[in-house]
């Protein structure tokens, strides 16, 4: 009887370093998406009220969690159904990164005056910063669905070159997933919060010394730290999904070496074309809707 104990514990023991020398070689292997989806999300997290920045961290790191729930056991059946279906899927998720990439430097060339003007309309309207709110949770939870999807794929995809069993596949993949989450969105939230550690630095050293120093440096460092996320997140948007067409895609992959370049590029390509086929919609569906009426 207790021989048959230790040996349970023997095989959980096994089990537990598998998980531990699969999960950290997986990790490994999305460290640069990883990169990528802390700039991407930085970017989305920021620009909010002060008293929202937190709720709004928080309602998004809810629904990256969710994703990754309905991914995992997705993918493990897709991969069990039809595997090349998976493949597919990362493909339309690079058309919707390369066109949100595309369409936020169309907005920052064509539309900046216009958006200062809808800040000040937003702000005499309650119910549209509300709106605007609930708008920008939505999209960076999508942009986050893709992000994942590609880290599930690439832990995935560590865990069968081993040959490991299903059982340490489905919680190495799971920890990857879980971990990639906390600290994307813990970083995240220490990004967030620079102004108020600062004021916090100022008020505790009686705005003297070194650490009232730290403090208006963490303050005024803000925004030029949001800004350049927002640069370098439209960046990683068309990285990551050039990396998708890149490496999923054969005719391309035979095409084009693999470097940042090609990345880039495809990625304002593929982007471009995403932008052009949505206006396009958007002009039919207009000329349409007199027409019903």
């Amino acid at each position: 009887m207790a021989s048959g104990f230790f040996a349970i514990l023997d095989d959980i023991g096994a089990l537990m370093d598998d998980i531990a020398v699969t999960s950290k070689l997986a990790t490994k292997k999305t460290a640069g998406i990883l990169g990528d989806d802390l700039a991407v999300n930085a970017e989305k997290a920021t620009g909010f009220l002060s008293s929202r920045e937190i709720p709004v961290l928080w309602a998004i790191t809810k629904g990256s969690f969710i994703n990754k729930l309905i991914i995992i056991p997705f993918i493990f059946l897709l991969k069990w159904l039809y595997e090349p279906a998976i493949t597919y899927i990362l493909i339309v998720g690079g058309v919707y990164l390369a066109y949100e990439g595309v369409e936020k430097i169309i907005e920052f060339l064509f539309h900046r005056n216009k958006k200062g003007h809808e800040v000040v309309e937003e702000s005499a309207l309650p119910e549209d910063d509300e709106n605007s709110e609930k708008s920008k949770i939505s999209s960076a939870i999508k942009t986050d669905f893709i992000l994942s999807l590609e880290i599930v794929i690439i832990a995935l995809g560590t865990v069968i070159e081993k040959q490991h069993p299903l059982l340490t596949q489905i919680l190495s993949v799971s920890f990857v997933a879980i971990i990639a989450t906390i600290g994307v969105y813990g970083i995240v939230a220490l990004i967030v919060r620079m102004d108020d550690a600062g004021f916090f630095l100022m008020k505790k050293s009686g705005n003297k010394g070194f650490f009232s120093g730290l403090g208006q440096v963490l303050i005024k460092a803000l925004p030029i730290v949001i800004k350049i996320l927002g640069v370098v997140g439209t960046i990683a948007l068309l990285l990551v999904s050039g990396e998708i067409f890149l490496h999923n895609i054969d005719y391309i992959h035979h095409l084009l070496p693999e470097n940042a370049l090609s990345k880039l590029g495809l990625g304002m390509v593929f982007g471009l074309a995403a932008v052009l086929v949505m206006l396009i919609f958007k002009k039919i569906v207009n000329l349409v809707k007199p027409a019903k009426k």
